[in-house]
């Protein structure tokens, strides 16, 4: 009768087995890394330290550190009527882009979703915002809100001047940076709605649930998670807007549209307070961190 011999592992031969697993745990892997480490590092934490470095100091006309004042750039700014405006006209502004953008990008994706003739080539219209320059479509608004050949107050018959007047000046420049979100957020919802599966919808119409139920209770709720992205992406983005903003107002009328990237630039390359933009982009790298973070608890509590 032959017994089944199994091979005996003594303590020593464990830690020779202990080593080599180790050693496959080798530094090779991580020193392919060390070139995109070091590219994220020289153009994203580096310009981010001294960017904090920089805030502590007053500088010269080139931006080059001469005299350490510690936070008072922070505390000369939290006093500063000029920068308390442009926190409130930033959140006016990031409010109008979110509401604008989400809303015609999730309108068009619902009439997307439906199968008709021409649907890739609307689908493609309706995308087509995401593939524009800021810059570029700037100059094109700039003609069409002019108030005397304008096609805007031609099509409305109104004398309005859309980027002179304060009163409109803000709400025109969200207008169009909320139009060009919507192209990305089209195919974000579309991609969203794609996921839901369609004998959900027939479950539905069998148990006798209109159009505007099967909306309400399957479409909403199965676009939660893809809604939550986009909105933390619209409001970073939004935040971070200056293209549209220099080219069609430069910050006015007045301080109207001067929101908070726009003041740094203003400071940093016109006024040349190097010291004084770099607390402001501390500031701006804070406020976004804390609504990121809030947006994502919140995102954590309701599921």
């Amino acid at each position: 009768m032959q017994l089944n011999q199994q091979p005996l592992i003594t303590d020593k031969g464990k830690r020779i087995n202990q080593k080599d697993k180790k050693r496959k745990w080798s530094v090779e892997p991580y020193m392919y890394l060390i070139p995109a480490i070091g590219i994220f590092f020289m153009f994203t934490y580096w310009p981010f330290l001294r960017t904090i470095y920089r805030s502590m100091f007053l500088t010269d006309n080139r931006g080059i550190e001469k005299v350490f004042i510690g936070l008072k750039n922070y505390t000369d700014l939290m006093t500063s009527e000029s920068f308390m405006n442009s926190l409130l006209v930033t959140a006016q502004y990031v409010m109008i882009v979110l509401v604008i953008g989400m809303g015609f990008g999730f309108l068009t994706a619902v009439l997307c979703n439906k199968t008709f003739p021409g649907l890739r080539f609307f689908s493609t219209v309706y995308a087509m915002p995401m593939a524009i320059a800021s810059s570029g479509i700037a100059m094109v608004f700039g003609i069409m809100l002019n108030q005397n050949i304008g096609a805007v107050n031609q099509l409305l018959g109104t004398n309005i001047n859309w980027l002179a007047d304060p009163k409109w000046a803000l709400l025109s420049v969200a207008v169009l940076t909320g139009w060009l979100n919507s192209g990305i957020n089209f195919l974000y919802f579309s991609a969203g709605m794609s996921n839901i599966h369609g004998s959900l919808y027939e479950s539905a119409s069998v148990d006798g649930a209109n159009g505007w139920n099967q909306f309400l209770y399957i479409t909403l709720p199965g676009l939660k998670h893809i809604s939550f992205y986009v909105i933390v992406v619209n409001i970073i983005g939004a935040f971070q807007s200056f293209g549209q903003i220099r080219i069609l107002t430069s910050g006015g009328p007045g301080q109207s549209t001067n929101v908070i990237v726009h003041d740094i630039y203003r400071n940093a390359f016109q006024n040349f307070r190097f010291g004084l933009a770099s607390a402001e982009s501390v500031i701006l790298f804070i406020i976004i961190s804390i609504l990121t973070v809030l947006m994502f608890r919140t995102q954590r509590k309701e599921t």
